[in-house]
């Protein structure tokens, strides 16, 4: 039985986070982001957006733009006062579709209050089977778009140096997928964002394929600034209370990277020190 609401913010008591995350001089407390696509209805959406405790939320500009189902009345169902919206560029397919969305969605942030907000969440996505980002496409949009003044988060395959360039050009974070977009198969790319963790200076945030929050709290574990989900939190039977799992998970993987794990040993190593035994009968 919970015996703490739902909705409730997570706290870490007395361990806070010494560094809140950082994204173009832009400081957040929490490290969830989530996406507004996939759910049931909109008040469900709400409702596991407050249980998350996340300050971004990512919004496809071109859903919004034409009023598709799920996302009629969206602008006006999120408080943008308290919610830093993360326009992204989904269901672009090239760079210069993807350019010219993030304009797009420059300008719907700026409609909706939020003047100084040049983020940009960048997917440049040619094969809809898939899923996967276009390298090539993502690397010539970033370019342009950090040019523009956008803070740009483009979303990559977990390649460390695609990664490093796009921090090169200018780009605020990497997203490196988990596994692919909405397929719920878990940390499949460990290896390659461990090293990508290690290589690059800007916020790396997981991106794609989290299904369950202990592999939110892997992903975190390994060193990821921030997690970005969607699907398993919007497709789960409970919507609102995976949000909150998966928040605890995010703040858990943060805390434990942070405290240090112990080496993994090929042997046994006992948790009582061997002094002060009682000795046996015979021995007296």
């Amino acid at each position: 039985m919970l015996t703490q609401d739902i909705a409730s913010p997570v706290s870490a008591g007395n361990l806070p986070d010494p560094a809140p995350l950082t994204i173009a001089g832009r400081s957040f407390q929490s490290r969830l982001m989530t996406g507004t696509g996939k759910y049931r209805s909109m008040a469900e959406m709400q409702a596991s957006l407050a249980a998350s405790g996340c300050e971004i939320v990512t919004v496809a500009v071109r859903r919004v733009q034409t009023n598709a189902p799920g996302h009629v009345g969206l602008a006006e169902a999120i408080d943008w006062s308290k919610i830093w919206m993360l326009p992204n560029t989904a269901g672009c397919q090239t760079a210069e579709e993807a350019i010219r969305v993030a304009r797009l969605g420059r300008e719907m942030a700026k409609l909706l209050g939020q003047e100084e907000n040049n983020f940009v969440k960048l997917e440049v996505i040619p094969d809809p089977k898939y899923l996967l980002p276009d390298p090539i496409g993502t690397l010539e949009a970033a370019t342009q778009l950090v040019k523009e003044g956008f803070a740009v988060l483009p979303y990559i395959n977990a390649d460390p140096l695609l990664a490093k360039r796009l921090e090169e050009v200018g780009c605020a974070t990497v997203m490196p997928l988990a596994s692919p977009i909405g397929s719920g198969q878990g940390l499949k790319n460990a290896a390659n964002i461990q090293i990508i963790v290690d290589l690059v200076n800007v916020p790396v945030v997981v991106d794609a394929g989290i299904g369950s929050p202990s592999e939110a709290a892997q992903a975190m574990e390994l060193g990821a600034d921030a997690l970005l989900i969607n699907t398993a939190i919007a497709q789960a039977e409970h919507s609102p209370q995976m949000a909150r799992a998966m928040a605890l998970a995010t703040e858990a993987g943060r805390l434990a990277y942070q405290a240090g794990r112990i080496p993994i040993k090929a042997y046994a190593s006992a948790s009582s020190p061997p002094t002060g035994t009682i000795a046996h009968p015979a021995q007296i």
